[in-house]
């Protein structure tokens, strides 16, 4: 797999795993959250839920930063939600043979991290509607699924020989 994208509900800890995978790995870490344009973020600062729309331009953007990163031959690991099947198809168009490392926890412990989290726009109040829209990619090829609530060294290594 040319590249990895790390998945999930807010709070399940994509950006950590992602930054402490591309330490393992050597690879480049690209920041979902860092893509989406400032209508998302005042949405999502406002307790209001994206919609399907509302993140279209946002993965292609992800997509091309993934295609581009993989023409020039880079490891590249992505933190984005990609909770909806059609939104990880998106970014698999832009880079075919993509995996997905799915971090899976409750929204009981979703929400206690996120309430915890500081200096993010994402409020804990909208992770209801994140596990409303989340479509489980268990069924899907290339995804490695992970307890998020494992330690952070075991969840790197896991991934990392899942991956490399």
């Amino acid at each position: 797999m040319p590249a990895v994208v790390v998945m999930g509900v807010a709070g399940c800890g994509k950006s950590t795993v992602g930054i402490a995978l591309c330490e393992r790995v050597g690879a480049r870490m690209i920041e979902g959250d860092a893509f989406h344009p400032e209508s998302n973020i005042r949405k999502m600062s406002a307790g209001i839920p994206l919609d399907d729309a509302d993140r279209a331009g946002w993965l292609a953007r992800l997509g091309e930063e993934l295609a581009k990163a993989v023409a020039g031959s880079e490891s590249v690991v992505l933190a984005c939600s990609a909770l909806k099947r059609r939104y990880r198809d998106m970014l698999r168009a832009a880079v075919p043979e993509l995996g997905f490392v799915y971090l899976e926890l409750t929204p009981d412990e979703a929400r206690e991290r996120v309430a915890h989290r500081r200096g993010h726009f994402m409020p804990a109040t909208l992770i209801e509607s994140q596990f409303r829209d989340l479509e489980s990619p268990h069924n899907e090829q290339h995804v490695l699924s992970v307890r998020a609530t494992a330690p952070l060294e075991a969840i790197v290594e896991n991934i990392a020989a899942w991956w490399c």
